[in-house]
């Protein structure tokens, strides 16, 4: 039986790659979430109307992975204190969140963060990462899915 995790941590391009190399992850899809218009197309979340979040749904066997391995590679992939944007890419749509999938996935990923805002990486500066359900989650156009592995590409960590 698989279970389901969500987050955004900037370009999906990037994330959505570097979360389907991790074992235990069974599928990913590229979509938008976490804003107020149904069934965004890109186009719509980079007007930052929707504001939706480019996030990634990530189905994992618990078996294989657990959701604290999946978070631990998650703030690996990203700077969770950069507010709305990640490396060049600016706007809410490139905000870090993760979206949770029930009561559990929300603890865990609440203690993470405050490790890592404890940490001495972050003594100086504010994990700005939203922590909230996951509702609404819309695959993005079928272009952006598995993007760099269809132009045989290895992924940037800021594209």
């Amino acid at each position: 039986m698989t279970e389901g995790a969500t987050f955004a941590a900037g370009c999906f391009w990037h994330v959505e790659e570097a979360l389907r190399s991790l074992k235990g992850v069974v599928s990913t899809i590229v979509g938008y979430t976490g804003g107020v218009t149904e069934d965004p197309t890109y186009k719509d979340v980079c007007s930052g109307r929707t504001h939706h979040a480019e996030a990634v749904l990530v189905e994992y066997d618990p078996d294989l992975t657990t959701y604290d391995e999946l978070l631990q590679a998650f703030w690996g992939l990203h700077d969770p204190s950069q507010l709305n944007r990640q490396g060049p890419d600016v706007g809410e749509q490139y905000r870090s969140a993760v979206f949770y999938h029930n009561e559990a996935q929300r603890a865990s990923a609440e203690a993470s963060k405050e490790r890592l805002q404890a940490s001495e990486h972050f003594k100086n500066r504010k994990v700005v990462t939203e922590i909230r359900p996951a509702e609404g989650f819309f695959p993005a156009e079928e272009y952006h899915q598995r993007y760099f592995e269809k132009r045989g590409m290895k992924g940037c960590k800021y594209c």
